[in-house]
């Protein structure tokens, strides 16, 4: 069969299908809001958004007398600020190639480096932002009793059983393998041992990610840090939009750094489970969510903000008490030390929107194609001084977490 002169259309509809290959565990979590952005318009630029409402809930009355209450919905926003791209060029002669050469040579390794930059991006967001971490920080996950640590945490918070997914470290995944190929070959070891793969474990879709990001504590140590301030609670309707608010504590080390991503815990204050509203036994974890320069140790405040907000009453209870004044902080992991962030979630915890962009005026011979909620576009630049081809190949995308409760990081056991 004689070779195509390619083209900017048949260029974007290979990458497109190389991109669809490529999604791994990204085809699971939610993307249906991209349903809201329009294709009848001429693509988007970065800054366009969409509000995601989040969900009411309610406390059930007892007995035969109404008790009515108040439907309050918070929302977040997603905004499709990421645009990302690959630029590469070819002599007139390469552009004679059959396409499956060019693929093999020029498009896979491009959307590849591309899903891997998304990938980091989307699991750097989830993870930074979801408060609860089971396990011990730096402890291997090598045990299914470890790996159990992360659905059962989040059946302590009423997340649904279903559509529920893992993604892991390499080291932690090929600990995990190992273990699974130490018990009864039951078909899912047998994978593990011949494949690598762990398929469906405890009811979760398990991934292994080479872009599993880690966090880093900040510099705070040898500290007792404390809360400043009794009763420092906030109400649903405030903080419905952030999921966040601010803390006063006191008693870090002076100018050392509480980074953003970091989770701790506080005397007193435990997690409740979301339907029940009864405590759990078990310390509720706060993360917190923007990096701070501690104060002097106990002449200033030192502001936090952190989530989830501290709600005492109502449908959206979050803890089982306010923290008293001077009640300890305990952070999660050693100061200045790295953790990786496995993360086990509900797939509607984290939501990912690929779409058009704008085609320039200007472009003629450009193209743009979109299919399965997946869109790329190519743009051809020629050199004619030189005699080459210049292509830029974009993607316009944006990511959020749109519900911190549904997921939890995890590490092994000591």
């Amino acid at each position: 069969m004689p070779n195509t002169t390619l083209t900017a259309d048949i260029i974007a509809k290979e990458a497109l299908a190389v991109l669809e290959n490529e999604l791994g565990w990204m085809a699971k979590i939610h993307r249906a809001h991209e349903d809201e952005f329009s294709n009848s318009v001429n693509g988007y630029k970065v800054g366009d958004t969409i509000s995601i409402r989040r969900p009411a809930d309610f406390t059930v009355r007892t007995g035969a007398v109404m008790s009515t209450q108040d439907v309050i919905e918070g929302k977040v926003t997603l905004t499709i600020d990421k645009q990302v791209g690959v630029d590469f060029e070819f002599t007139s002669t390469d552009m004679t190639l059959k396409i499956s050469d060019l693929s093999e040579r020029v498009i896979k390794p491009a959307m590849s480096n591309i899903i891997n930059h998304v990938a980091s991006d989307v699991l750097s967001t989830a993870a930074e932002g979801f408060y609860n971490w089971a396990g011990t920080a730096g402890q291997t996950i090598n045990s299914f009793t470890d790996f159990s640590n992360g659905p059962k945490r989040l059946d302590l918070m009423a997340v649904p059983a279903t559509d529920r997914l893992a993604i892991l470290s390499p080291d932690d995944h090929w600990a995990l393998v190992g273990a699974a190929t130490s018990l009864a070959n039951t078909g899912a070891e047998s994978s593990a041992y011949r494949n690598g793969r762990l398929g469906m474990l405890g009811g979760v879709d398990t991934y292994m990610s080479q872009v599993v990001p880690v966090h880093t504590n900040g510099t705070a140590d040898n500290t007792t840090p404390v809360i400043k301030g009794a009763s420092q609670t906030v109400t649903y309707d405030t903080a419905k939009n952030t999921w966040t608010m601010s803390l006063n504590t006191d008693g870090w080390d002076s100018s050392s750094t509480i980074t953003a991503g970091t989770v701790f815990t506080i005397d007193g204050v435990f997690m409740v489970n979301p339907k029940t509203k009864a405590s759990t036994g078990i310390l509720q974890q706060f993360v917190v969510t923007g990096a701070v320069t501690a104060q002097a140790t106990t002449t200033n405040t030192t502001t936090l903000t952190i989530s989830p907000p501290i709600i005492t009453a109502g449908a959206h209870r979050t803890v089982s008490a306010a923290p008293a004044d001077d009640a300890t902080i305990t952070v999660f992991g050693a100061a200045s030390t790295g953790y990786a962030e496995n993360i086990v979630m509900h797939k509607n915890a984290m939501a990912l929107a690929v779409v058009p962009m704008e085609m320039p005026q200007a472009v003629t011979t450009g193209s743009r194609q979109t299919y399965k909620g997946l869109s790329c576009r190519v743009i051809p630049v020629y050199d004619g001084t030189n005699d080459i081809s210049k292509w830029r190949l974009d993607m316009l995308y944006g990511r959020k977490l749109i519900d911190p409760r549904l997921g939890t990081r995890l590490s092994g056991t000591s």
